[in-house]
């Protein structure tokens, strides 16, 4: 069979070893924004991190299967106080799915970290800055637009 094709099969290690790095994105994500915060001189416990986009995609209403409680997770063991805002997802939906209370209005300036974490269009034009640090998550803004990008 050509390795090329369509039907070729990937051995189980190189399938297991994706899902486990696909695993350990969220706290990566949520330990990189701790430490730029921590850098930046702010204690973590209590520390206001706002999350930008909860859904599963960019544009996109749809909560199954979003990572972005894998971050949210991490950043509330670290002792971190949540705000979680997405312009798409459905309030009561992210609650009974994810037990998030979505905050419909943030409050501009008063975070010490904020996560673009899905590019939901309303996103784009945004120039939110935090003083310990703007992580975009999937590269949404140009460069230099953000103290972090993946």
């Amino acid at each position: 069979m050509n390795p090329q094709s369509p039907g070729h099969l990937l051995p189980p290690g190189i399938i297991l070893a994706g899902r486990r790095t696909n695993d350990g994105m969220g706290p990566y994500v949520g330990s990189e924004l701790v430490k730029a915060m921590i850098k930046a001189g702010h204690a973590i416990a209590n520390a206001r991190v706002l999350v930008m986009g909860f859904t599963f995609k960019e544009n996109c209403p749809d909560l199954r299967n979003t990572r972005v409680i894998d971050v949210v997770k991490e950043l509330q063991d670290f002792g971190c106080q949540l705000d979680v805002a997405d312009s798409w997802a459905g309030s009561a939906e992210a609650e009974h799915e994810n037990g998030i209370s979505l905050t419909e209005k943030p409050e501009p300036g008063s975070y010490n970290g904020v996560l673009v974490a899905v590019p939901h269009k309303e996103y784009t034009a945004m120039s939110a800055r935090a003083a310990g640090g703007l992580f975009d998550l999937k590269g949404m803004l140009p460069l230099g637009g953000a103290d972090l990008r993946l």
